[in-house]
């Protein structure tokens, strides 16, 4: 039988893989950024998400057995919501933050795995896992890694350069902060896998100059328009980072907007 464990400054991230990595031959992987947990290479089975898109959730996706989701989120809202992108295939998102006891979450997650997993593994469960709960908290920085004193140092220079230019704003965009022209995006800030990054668009043939440069990434998602990704996670030349700024300021920005510029 599995034994509670013990171990000093446990957070949620830690029980969250204690309980994922109970089962047999459960493996982890990341998606996404996000820490994914799957049976043999095989189907997946929960996915682990902090503050997916600037919603604030500390929370776990799981692949729950049919009519699971209805039931929980009906009930219980406070704890179960349906996730995104795979809420539409019955998958539950548990809230871990508010209150829910860490029994209650092995039994969901063993649920899941059970859905997918073959037979001959069901059989070698044995009861489920009894762990000792998290006493550490997520920091907010852990949460939002822009609420760190790197995220906020990028922030305030990113601010400094991009509100400066005629007619911005500054607002959000899948939970990271952009600056736009009028209605149109030109930089974005955010943090993926640990390594914070700013966002601008340079065009196709920009991207190939400034790729051969280490710290240039084409972003997913947004690569294929144009745009580059800096990483600053380690310093900042704001020189640089402000001639980017105006380069895709320029070219989203309205003719009215320009003139501004220009006088």
């Amino acid at each position: 039988m599995p034994r509670a464990h013990k171990k000093s400054g446990k957070t949620v991230n830690d029980a969250v893989r204690e309980i994922c990595l109970s089962f047999p031959e459960a493996e982890e992987y990341l998606s996404h950024g996000s820490p994914n947990f799957r049976v043999r290479k095989g189907k997946t089975y929960a996915t682990y998400v902090v503050n997916h898109h600037g919603d604030g959730r500390i929370a776990l996706w799981l692949n729950s057995p049919d009519g699971a989701q209805g039931h929980y989120t009906q009930a219980e809202p406070k704890h179960f919501f349906v996730p995104p992108y795979v809420g539409p295939r019955g998958w539950l998102g548990v809230n871990l933050d508010q209150g829910i006891s860490w029994k209650r979450v092995a039994t969901l997650v063993r649920e899941a795995y059970e859905k997918i997993a073959p037979a001959e593994l069901i059989a070698r469960i044995g009861k489920t896992i009894e762990i000792e709960p998290p006493k550490g908290k997520l920091r907010a920085e852990q949460v939002d890694p822009m609420q760190s004193t790197k995220g906020q140092r990028v922030l305030k220079g990113m601010r400094r350069i991009c509100l400066a230019l005629p007619e911005t704003q500054e607002a959000k965009q899948f939970g990271s902060p952009v600056w736009k022209a009028g209605k149109k995006t030109f930089a974005q800030a955010y943090c993926y896998d640990g390594v914070l990054r700013v966002a601008f668009w340079v065009g196709i043939y920009g991207q190939g100059l400034l790729t051969a440069d280490e710290r240039y990434e084409i972003p997913p998602y947004m690569g294929h328009n144009g745009w580059i990704a800096l990483d600053v996670s380690n310093r900042c030349d704001w020189k640089e980072i402000r001639s980017l700024a105006l380069q895709s300021y320029q070219h989203f920005a309205l003719k009215r907007m320009l003139l501004k510029l220009e006088s």
